[in-house]
């Protein structure tokens, strides 16, 4: 059946070298190597959140096959990212980057950094999961068929352009070169065994598209997080009782402001 599915793989691969998100002008800046160290840990702190939605992920789509046989398989994928005991895994191997690029484990934990748009992007490839079939779950999670390039390529970007991140904190990246390909090669046997019909074959295509898209979307929204001007710490922003205005507080006073306020912009880092 996957050889007769032939065309069907080739428009998935198509589909990534158009689409993927590797070529999205944030992931080319850092590759290049031109990312500032806040830019770094902007993308750090919010591409964490989207870490741990993949748990999430895979345990909705645990759930919606009968096969034990795939379950056994699957469920490889939720102990990689959760590890199997405290301290491992790949979301505490992205807690290390987070701390190789200065940032506090807690306050990436807390999330409280993530911006809204980077939240309604990951929320919306659980929800997409959730809310669709296992073949087209299982179809979206086929840009790990990318990962591992772009994987390598990172590594080779963070030694030369970034070496103060240090190594140890590039061991996320190193584990996904191993995981992400075998994953992927699991994942698109399944889908070429299972869609034999025009129709499955269009979701499946529809579905890595969406993917695609959410991808690109966080990183919309990270780029967007890394140029606008940031309050400097002994500011607060605090909502005000008329619409669309909030209180820009300092320790000894407190102004209106909107978004183009210039006291705001006096009081920007």
């Amino acid at each position: 059946m996957a050889r007769a599915n032939a065309g069907l793989e080739a428009a998935l691969r198509a589909i990534l070298a158009d689409r993927y998100h590797d070529k999205h002008p944030f992931n080319v800046r850092m590759h290049e190597g031109t990312l500032s160290r806040e830019e770094l840990q902007i993308w750090v702190r919010n591409r964490y959140y989207y870490q741990t939605r993949i748990p999430i992920k895979d345990g909705l789509i645990l759930a919606k096959s009968g096969d034990a046989g795939f379950r056994r398989e699957w469920i490889r994928r939720i102990h990689d990212h959760d590890g199997l005991a405290q301290g491992e895994g790949g979301l505490e191997l992205w807690l290390r980057l987070g701390e190789a690029v200065g940032l506090e484990r807690a306050d990436l934990e807390s999330l409280a950094g993530v911006v809204p748009g980077v939240r309604r992007a990951c929320d919306a490839y659980v929800e997409f999961v959730d809310s669709h079939d296992l073949l087209e779950s299982v179809a979206a999670s086929l840009t790990e068929l990318a990962a591992g390039d772009i994987m390598r390529v990172r590594i080779a970007a963070f030694e030369r352009h970034y070496p103060w991140v240090g190594a140890e904190g590039l061991d996320y990246f190193r584990s996904r070169t191993q995981q992400a390909p075998r994953d992927a090669q699991d994942g698109m046997t399944f889908v070429l065994e299972q869609a034999t019909s025009d129709e499955a074959q269009a979701r499946c295509v529809a579905a890595l598209e969406r993917k695609c898209e959410i991808l690109w979307s966080l990183l919309d929204a990270v780029e967007l997080a890394g140029s606008r001007p940031q309050l400097a710490p002994h500011v607060q922003r605090r909502p005000d009782d008329e619409p669309g205005t909030s209180l820009v507080v300092l320790p000894e006073r407190a102004g209106a402001s909107n978004e183009i306020s210039s006291m705001t912009r006096s009081m920007m880092v």
